[in-house]
This record gives C-alpha cells, sequence and structure tokens, in this order.
C-alpha cells in the first residue's frame, strides 16, 4: 500500500560536505514555496555549477516551477555564500531515471527496476539492482537482478544505510513518467502547449532555470 504523501516529507538519502551545505540553505525556501527539494549537486561542469532538483509533491515540475525557485534560492545563496566562488545556478525537474530521496519515492515508483548504493554491506555487498517493491517498516523490498547462487531474490534494505538510489531508464519508466506527467498537467489546469516536451533521460529533466 502506498504511503501519503506530503510536502514535507524529509529526505532518507541526503547530501554531505559542500553539497549539504548548499542543501541546508535552499531548502526551506523551496518548501515555503510549495516544492520539495530532491538533491543538490556541485560540480565543475560549465565552470562550477550547483545543480538544484526539485518537485512538487506529486513529483511533477515545469519550466515555472525551476523559475520560481531559481529567483527565490538566488538571495538567499549570495546571503549566506556557502560555494565562495562564481558559480552557474541550475534548477530541474529530476528527469526520468530520477533519484529516490524519500519512502514515497520507492513507493510511487514500485514494479521499476532501480539502482541502490548502501553505506555497509548487507548480504555480502553494497549494490543491489532490481524491481522496487516499495518501502516497509524503515526498510526498502528489492526483487534483486542478480541475486548471488542460493540467496533470496528479495531483500528489504535498512533505509538508514541507503547511499544513493536511482531509477533505471527503461521503455515502461518512461510510458510511465509521460503518463504521470500528463496527469499532472490536467490536474494543474495546464495543456500540452504550457509544458517543455518530453521528458529527458539526462540527469535532471528538461525543464531548467539557469541564472
Amino acid at each position: 500500500m502506498g504511503r501519503s504523501v506530503t510536502r514535507n516529507e524529509p529526505r532518507i538519502i541526503s547530501e554531505t560536505g559542500m553539497d549539504a551545505r548548499v542543501a541546508a540553505i535552499v531548502e526551506p525556501v523551496i518548501e515555503d514555496l510549495g516544492f520539495r527539494l530532491v538533491r543538490v549537486k556541485c560540480s565543475a561542469r560549465n565552470g562550477f555549477t550547483v545543480q538544484i532538483m526539485a518537485e512538487r509533491p506529486d513529483g511533477s515540475m515545469n519550466v515555472e516551477g525551476c523559475e520560481t525557485i531559481s529567483r527565490n534560492v538566488s538571495p538567499a545563496l549570495d546571503a549566506d555564500d556557502p560555494v565562495e566562488r562564481a558559480y552557474n545556478l541550475e534548477v530541474s525537474s529530476p528527469g526520468i531515471d530520477r533519484p529516490l530521496v524519500r519512502p514515497s519515492d520507492f513507493d510511487r515508483w514500485s514494479g521499476h527496476e532501480a539502482k541502490i548504493e548502501l553505506g555497509r554491506l548487507v548480504d555480502g555487498r553494497k549494490r543491489w539492482r532490481g524491481i522496487l517493491l516499495g518501502a516497509r517498516d524503515a526498510t526498502i523490498g528489492l526483487k534483486v537482478a542478480d541475486p548471488a547462487p542460493g540467496a533470496a531474490d528479495t531483500v528489504w534494505l535498512p533505509m538508514d544505510d541507503l547511499a544513493e538510489a536511482r531509477l533505471v531508464l527503461t521503455d515502461d519508466l518512461i510510458k510511465a513518467s509521460l503518463r504521470a506527467a500528463k496527469l499532472a498537467q490536467r490536474e494543474l489546469g495546464l495543456d500540452d502547449a504550457e509544458t517543455d516536451g518530453e521528458p529527458s533521460e539526462t540527469d535532471g529533466g528538461p525543464e531548467a532555470a539557469r541564472s
């Protein structure tokens, strides 16, 4: 059974280092705007880029939402200056092969393939791949794609041990993402002309704002 999705549902996978400092500044701003932070990632791309992935509580996002977040987090970042160097700010949707960072993400995308990395060994391994079975009792269920000889093909991995998790791009995932996007557009009263095309399989969706 899927869990209730709320705007302030805490993330179970979060950042470290500079990414964490940026996230601590921008997450309250993003939540006040009615969105949810998915991930912050700082990289040397294009000089230096601070990428913020965000979404509405229903998982949707559009260009206007990205622009709203960009306008509002920029002053907060300027005031606290966590990066201490010139950078490009990029706000985007999570994309199709998105990171999974909240328990509800694993419920929403149950039945789809994911890659999961743990912070410690569980059953002799840190890296797992398989079909999501949802979240239950502080664990994530996975039907394992490559179980070890004699091992069970289903595992329940502790949420506290998750280091990274993301969906694997498949035809079924693309179709499901497009259906979800169209449903969200209808609920928001948008039509196809107000969107930015099909979601992308790249790191972040097509809906992006840069400054």
